[in-house]
């Protein structure tokens, strides 16, 4: 596959297309992230090893709703059979993909062990429950006093941004393009840097919504009369605002990439289904 280049304007683009994508088909895509959360969780439960086994999913759940807007694009209805689709793939790229996860998994947990020993704990103790016969304003005040807690936040944050530059497009270069695990990585890497400005332009879009779409939600509950209950909606609102994202990220890979083969990405200007 070749690099493309395109316009900063793009990246709204990508968040539109992934907005429309997603309401085509909202419980399709409702649906792929439900069994990522339960595999998620029934890989937890996996003694020492189950967190990493959730992240090492990551990738392959990226490639997975790739898949899925893709067959929306052409009038299907995606199933989660999109994530086993790569794993019956020929054996060098199914044993390059579950490198990728494996790699994905230690980057992330070396990422967020350091990030933990330089806020000395502080965040996972913000995360611990309140004992009893304490005032809860006061152990949280307490907690976010911690020394270290900002700086560790904004350490995991740009590490964990870090890291997904090399993954954002490696999933679906090693399944669509035969790439190993260093050169997917390095494409990747490539791709994101050449169209920064589509990606910025991309972010910005994905904040503008999540900031547009919790106040609305937080209005509607308080025109309601029952504004603490957007604190109990907080969890589905941002679990459909993760599905809206995943369903946007095959249309960032289509524009950064080319190829002239059969298993060339769609174009993006044209969501309706047919290919130009």
């Amino acid at each position: 596959m070749k690099l493309k280049s395109v316009p900063a304007n793009q990246g709204l683009l990508w968040a539109q297309l992934g907005v429309r994508t997603f309401l085509r088909r909202p419980i399709a895509f409702a649906a792929l992230l439900g069994a990522f959360v339960l595999a998620a969780f029934a890989a937890a439960l996996v003694p020492f090893i189950g967190p990493l086994i959730g992240l090492a999913m990551l990738p392959l759940v990226t490639l997975g709703f790739m898949l899925a807007s893709r067959i929306v694009i052409e009038g299907g209805v995606p199933t989660p059979m999109v994530y086993v689709v790569p794993l019956r793939a020929e054996r060098s790229r199914v044993v390059s993909l579950l490198w990728l996860g494996a790699v994905y998994a230690a980057a992330t947990f070396a990422a967020l062990w350091i990030s933990g020993v330089v806020d000395g704990g502080a965040l996972a103790g913000l995360m611990q429950p309140v004992p009893d016969g304490q005032n809860p304003s006061d152990v949280v005040a307490k907690r976010l006093a911690e020394p270290g807690l900002l700086a560790g936040l904004a350490l995991r944050l740009g590490l964990t941004g870090l890291l997904s530059v090399p993954f954002w497009h490696a999933p679906a270069l090693v399944y669509w393009d035969g790439q190993r695990v260093a050169q997917s990585l390095f494409s990747s890497t490539l791709a994101c840097w050449r169209n920064r400005g589509a990606f910025f332009v991309y972010a910005l879009a994905w904040c503008a919504f999540v900031m547009m779409f919790g106040m609305a939600a937080s209005l509607v509950f308080a025109l309601f009369g029952s504004p603490e209950m957007f604190a109990v909606a907080g969890v589905p609102i941002s679990l459909m605002i993760t599905t809206v994202f995943y369903a946007s990220l095959y249309f960032t890979f289509a524009d950064s990439f080319t190829s002239n083969g059969d298993t060339a990405a769609l174009p993006v200007t044209n969501p309706s289904g047919s290919s130009s």
